[in-house]
């Protein structure tokens, strides 16, 4: 049989970690009234993340063209970890480092938004997508785990997931991601 009270620790944890959240409840606000406002001006919206992170990245970039849970215009959202053919193509040209900072160049424009997701705030191609956005003129949501790592004062909103375990850091970035679609979704849904 499982270890129940594994089960019970790991649901705990991940309560905490949620409750974490509410210390960047303003910080996710800003957030949310920024990309609200990218978009209403004509702006995009870019995701990163590698592994777990990855699957974070393309859950929100897919929700924004889609819906959530209320019909109402497409929004742009590209996951720059969704094309393979890009990725390997950088990567074997220019190196992994490179697989997300060079989208960046390409896709980005000054008013985008890119959204980082890194369970370390350590991995090196998220902190060359962020320093590229940077130069170009976006702005940053970076949404992190641990202590920020060395992404931690880096982005123009940041939220850090203070968690020991990856998971727990990553079931908080949901929520969050969850979060700003409701808020976003609010301001395009057209009134019946």
């Amino acid at each position: 049989m499982s270890d129940v009270n594994k089960i019970k620790q790991s649901v705990d944890d991940s309560i905490t970690a949620l409750e974490s959240l509410k210390a960047s409840a303003g910080v996710i606000a800003a957030a949310a009234d920024g990309l609200v406002a990218a978009f209403k001006a004509g702006n995009k919206v870019l995701t990163a993340g590698n592994g777990g992170s990855a699957a974070e990245a393309l859950h929100m970039a897919e929700e924004l063209i889609g819906r959530f849970e209320a019909d109402r215009v497409s929004l742009p959202g590209i996951a720059l970890c969704a094309d393979a053919t890009a990725l390997t193509c950088i990567g074997n040209d220019y190196g992994f480092d490179a697989i997300f900072s060079r989208q960046v160049e390409g896709l980005g424009k000054p008013g985008d938004i890119l959204v980082l997701f890194s369970t370390s705030g350590n991995s090196r191609n998220i902190i060359l997508a962020l320093e590229a956005a940077r130069k170009i003129g976006l702005k940053t949501l970076c949404l992190l785990g641990h202590s920020g790592g060395k992404m931690a004062g880096q982005g123009t909103w940041e939220v850090i997931v203070p968690a020991p375990a990856t998971a727990r850091i990553q079931e908080a970035h949901q929520v969050v991601v969850h979060i700003l679609l409701e808020i976003i979704e609010k301001a395009f849904v057209k009134p019946s």
